[in-house]
């Protein structure tokens, strides 16, 4: 059975490895075809699909964009990105990412403030990426034996509630829908369920889908057979087609790998073939 995976990230985001070992490892993995989706970034598609070049799988140019639907964060992956959207793409999150660089320095400073020993630059300095996001900063925290792991400094410190984070104005989710598709890219809803419960998404769904939306994931690392089986009934309500993805980070999330998630993912690769312009 021929497989895919269409959800995964690099060092340009918040990955461990380079685009190029992504597809060495996508190979190594048996895929077949597999996408680069970094966070609100297009930096590794150029040296991603050079290596697709010389590569047996199929390579598709992706971003994965932080929006925001009526106060709920929600993931558009886009897929299927030409060559010349690329810098585009860069443009359309600028302000964004303007707006993130100011937060990250109030979390660091709130922190310095509860007696954390970090700075911006040594945060800054474990990525490639042009801003670091939460999940680097609690890697510099478990370095320094503050926690055990990401996961509990995510718990016990860095998640909204907890007063230190306050996250940046996210782009419309529904204005990147289109932007996806005025590029010719094919726009999908990460992760369902993630930060919407059912009736949610059917209330997002067709307005999504209007938009633009072509299709929503199915198949996702954290899902179970019966989260799966509810996403699949959703995309058919809508008419949208289906995705899948690992959201592969590499030594970020240790316990998921590429293509397989935690050993029982399996993402088929007609999906890939559905969703191909």
């Amino acid at each position: 059975m021929k497989l895919c995976d269409l959800h995964t990230h690099s060092y340009y985001s918040d990955g461990s490895l380079s685009p190029a070992e992504l597809v060495k490892l996508a190979e190594k993995a048996g895929l077949s075809a597999v996408a680069l989706t970094d966070h609100n970034t297009s930096k590794g598609l150029p040296e991603f699909m050079e290596a697709g070049r010389n590569s047996v799988i199929e390579t598709v140019a992706g971003c994965e964009f932080s929006t925001d639907y009526e106060g709920t964060e929600l993931h558009i992956v886009g897929l299927f990105f030409p060559e010349n959207a690329w810098n585009e793409i860069e443009d359309y999150v600028e302000l964004m990412s303007i707006a993130k660089h100011a937060s990250n320095i109030k979390l660091i400073r709130a922190l310095q403030g509860a007696g954390y020993d970090l700075n911006y630059d040594e945060v800054a300095a474990t990525t490639d990426a042009d801003e670091f996001n939460r999940a680097h900063i609690a890697r510099v925290l478990v370095s320094k034996g503050y926690f055990e792991s990401t996961a509990d400094a995510f718990d016990i410190i860095l998640k909204e509630k907890h007063g230190f984070y306050k996250p940046p104005k996210r782009l419309s989710a529904i204005g990147t829908i289109r932007f996806i598709k005025d590029f010719g890219g094919v726009a999908v809803l990460a992760h369902p369920f993630l930060n919407l419960d059912c009736d949610g998404l059917n209330d997002f769904l067709p307005i999504a889908k209007e938009a633009g939306l072509d299709a929503i994931e199915t198949r996702y690392s954290t899902f179970d057979e019966e989260t799966s089986k509810k996403a699949a009934e959703l995309a058919e309500k809508f008419g949208l087609k289906q995705s899948g993805g690992s959201d592969f980070h590499g030594a970020a999330k240790p316990d998921i790998s590429i293509g397989s998630g935690r050993g029982n993912l399996q993402i088929p690769f007609d999906f890939y073939e559905n969703l191909k312009p």
